[in-house]
């Protein structure tokens, strides 16, 4: 009984991520094509009214159906909880992961809403509102996009794969040199390298096999990576520190890849130091 009660809740965690975001899917929806009034959080960072009345309707959706659950968000985090990860059942929420995307019209935008339980990413939803894209996953019981199962690539070698990263939001000359550099280096270890601005829908990329193999450092928050992160893993897929260590949800670190190129992605990521 035990066993299938807390497959139930569960299933109930899951559904009530689902409905909230695409309930935010629809205020972006509706955005995304209108005159957008942005303001700048950093150089490059940027920051809409659509983030923000997207936060609002997600937590408030969450907080009526959870009120004893933890709250991280990327805008409000102050107001609505706590930036520390506890064992409390904590809601990850990135309203609208993408924002550069969105202010451009450029549709690889998203809602991203995690959950951890005792620190354990259990449940992850993604959605694409622009492309239709509803990507979910529940600890133990597999990834699906619209509805429909989905897994990892199964290619083997690192010259025949796709590869995505982030350039980042800082500007300054060495962290620009840096990321730059590891790029140069790269391209000539995998088939080609894209950059599609939302790290949540990177993750997702490669969970559906679109994409074998992803790293970026130095990304928003924990808010970028926690749904993507359980989706990808529940397809298949690994996720880990860029440097070969355990993936810390906090850390402000990603790597990921397929089931097969882990070792040899780390050994590339490591020259690339």
């Amino acid at each position: 009984m035990a066993t299938g009660e807390k497959v139930d809740s569960h299933t109930e965690l899951l559904a009530a991520a689902v409905e909230a975001a695409t309930r935010a899917g629809d205020v972006i929806r509706k955005g995304f094509y209108q005159t957008k009034h942005v303001e700048h959080k950093g150089l490059v960072d940027l920051v809409t009214e659509t983030d923000k009345a997207c936060e609002d309707l997600i937590f408030d959706h969450l907080k009526k159906l959870y009120p004893d659950h933890k709250f991280i968000g990327e805008e409000t985090s102050a107001v609505y909880g706590t930036a520390e990860l506890t064992d409390e059942p904590t809601w990850i929420v990135d309203p609208l992961d993408g924002t550069t995307n969105f202010v451009h019209g450029f549709p690889f935008v998203c809602v991203s809403i995690g959950l951890t339980i005792g620190k354990v990413l259990t449940v992850g939803v993604v959605y694409n509102p622009v492309l239709n894209e509803l990507f979910t996953a529940v600890r133990g019981q597999g990834a699906f996009l619209n509805g429909s199962p989905i897994k990892a690539s199964s290619q083997t070698e690192l010259m025949k794969s796709l590869l995505v990263t982030e350039v980042g939001t800082k500007r300054d000359v060495s962290t620009v040199d840096a990321t730059t550099n590891r790029i140069n280096s790269l391209l000539f270890k995998v088939r080609s390298i894209r950059m599609c601005g939302s790290v949540a829908m990177d993750l997702c990329g490669v969970a559906c096999g679109r994409l074998d193999l992803c790293y970026e450092t130095g990304f928003g928050g924990p808010w970028d990576v926690a749904a993507g992160a359980v989706i990808l893993q529940e397809a298949g897929g690994l996720v880990f520190d860029p440097d070969g260590g355990e993936f810390d949800i906090m850390s402000r670190r990603v790597a990921a890849s397929n089931g097969h190129l882990k070792d040899a992605f780390i050994k590339e990521l490591k020259l690339t130091e």
